[in-house]
């Protein structure tokens, strides 16, 4: 047996005894079966998109999309994006997006197999974003065909890590290809390319994970080079991408010049322009730094550093809450329903850093809610203005107080949401961001409720199941209060 049979040998067992590489080979084969419409003689490519949100958006986009202009119409059905743009080109769009979610969740135990697999999640971005600048109807295959350019270098990691390491051993880090001929039999990608056709990928795939570089410029300023074939374009964008990936992921001085060199010496051979070239793959740079986990560019520390400060804050505030309830629980014997709405306000202003928190009541004789303590800057001049009836009205406020529910809206903006945003509330709390209404019943009959919001200087922020529960017992505490004043009430009119 030769040493390549034998490498591929030892890859294929070491598939069958593992597992196919997490969700990469699972997801390959059952796009594609889609795209085929295998085990469906009735197979329906617009119901298959339309079960993915995300799917269905990205193909809206496309099929509007300035390539597609010619068809002359803005097209709003799946059904009319499937006849535009072919079951190919959606199905290589399905495909693209499943592998950088697949690999972009991954967590393998061998850090150089997740290094790779993001260097080819990278790939795929700098590809779809190359490809939408030169406007190609064959990008989303490019995307593809870029992720699995460096499809052997992410087997062996995965598979062989002892073969990496020897590797990287004789030939030095980044440099693994030039021994793989002599310790593996064939090269890494010629591994990648049998693993390729041992998963039955169509053979466009499979060409266009090959290597294609410019020629070399001819002296003195030849003709411009002839237009690349289809497939040939393809191989080049997921060569080029590839080689963006390895030069981006360090985000070093070195890394920024070779992006520079590799965008000269590609832009001819892709038919786009070197500046917009150079564009299109700082846009993907942008968009990998916010998606990518452990690439340096993505400043895995620093953003650490920001999930560990934001989860002390929250922790902090917790015990903010905590302490309050407990003041609460303590004075629950001899404080006035009034002094607990107001340690209660106190408290969730504090925890939850809320930008202003307003209690209201509901006054009975006059049918009406009323605003009547405030915290926070700039909200007691409105205070007289925060009020409104207590006849049902079509609104998240009464729709809060009448589910009995502390209710979170996390975007108070979304234009789907402003019909639900009564009147007082945009005229004097238009600026908030988010908000929290905490109701206060008690009977099932409504007598006021806490608000809360913040405004766009705190971060976006999700409450947790912990702070729901803390807000559940601070108002539970609250209705007690009441509801030991009205016993105390009921018997002095007995009495």
């Amino acid at each position: 047996m030769s040493k390549a049979d034998q490498t591929l040998s030892t890859l294929w067992e070491r598939t069958r005894m593992q597992g196919d590489m997490p969700g990469f080979a699972k997801a390959i084969t059952a796009i594609l079966g889609a795209m085929r419409g295998e085990d469906d003689n009735e197979f329906d490519m617009a119901r298959t998109v339309l079960s993915d949100p995300v799917l269905t958006q990205k193909v809206l986009r496309l099929a509007n999309s300035g390539m597609y202009s010619a068809f002359g119409q803005h097209i709003n059905t799946v059904s009319k994006a499937v006849l535009v743009l072919g079951t190919e080109a959606i199905g290589h769009l399905a495909l693209g997006l499943k592998l950088i979610e697949e690999l972009s969740v991954v967590s393998p135990d061998s850090g150089m197999a997740h290094i790779e697999m993001e260097k080819a999640v990278l790939a795929g971005i700098v590809a779809r974003e190359v490809s939408a600048t030169a406007e190609s109807r064959h990008g989303e295959e490019a995307v593809v065909c870029a992720m699995l350019h460096t499809l052997g270098r992410m087997l062996v990691t995965f598979y062989m890590p002892e073969s990496w390491t020897a590797l990287q051993q004789q030939a030095g880090v980044g440099k693994e290809d030039n021994a793989a001929l002599e310790l593996l039999g064939l090269s890494l990608q010629d591994i990648g390319r049998a693993a390729a056709q041992h998963w039955s990928l169509p053979q466009n795939l499979v060409r266009g994970m090959r290597t294609v570089e410019p020629a070399a410029e001819a002296d003195g300023g030849g003709a411009p080079p002839a237009p690349l074939s289809h497939e040939d374009w393809v191989a080049g964008v997921s060569t080029m991408s590839s080689a963006c990936a390895c030069a981006l992921w360090d985000d070093s001085e070195e890394g920024a010049a070779e992006v520079r060199r590799i965008t000269q010496s590609y832009s001819a051979m892709i038919g786009v322009d070197a500046d917009k070239l150079s564009q299109a793959i700082e846009t993907a740079r942008t968009v990998a730094a916010a998606d990518l986990t452990i690439a340096p560019l993505s400043k895995p520390a620093e953003r650490r550093a920001k999930v560990l400060a934001q989860t002390r804050q929250r922790a902090a505030g917790n015990s903010i809450l905590l302490s309050g309830l407990s003041d609460m629980r303590d004075s629950q014997d001899t404080a006035s329903p009034g002094q607990m709405v107001s340690i209660a306000l106190e408290t969730v202003f504090k925890g939850l850093e809320f930008s202003r928190a307003i209690a209201f009541v509901r006054n009975r004789r006059e049918n009406r809610y009323l605003a009547r303590m405030c915290l926070g800057d700039g909200v007691r001049e409105h205070l007289a203005d925060m009020t409104f009836p207590d006849a049902y009205e079509p609104n998240v406020f009464h729709a809060a107080l009448n589910s009995d529910r502390v209710i979170f809206i996390e975007n108070a903006r979304d234009p789907k949401f402003a019909a639900k945003l009564p009147q007082w509330w945009r005229g004097a709390l238009s600026d908030a961001r988010s908000f929290v209404i905490l109701p206060l019943c008690s009977n099932g009959q409504p007598t006021g409720f806490l608000y809360g919001d913040w405004d766009d200087s705190f971060p976006a922020i999700h409450l947790s199941p912990t702070e729901f529960s803390l807000l559940n017992d601070i108002r539970a505490q609250v209705m007690r209060a009441a509801e030991r004043r009205h016993k105390a009430d009921s018997v002095n009119r007995a009495a």
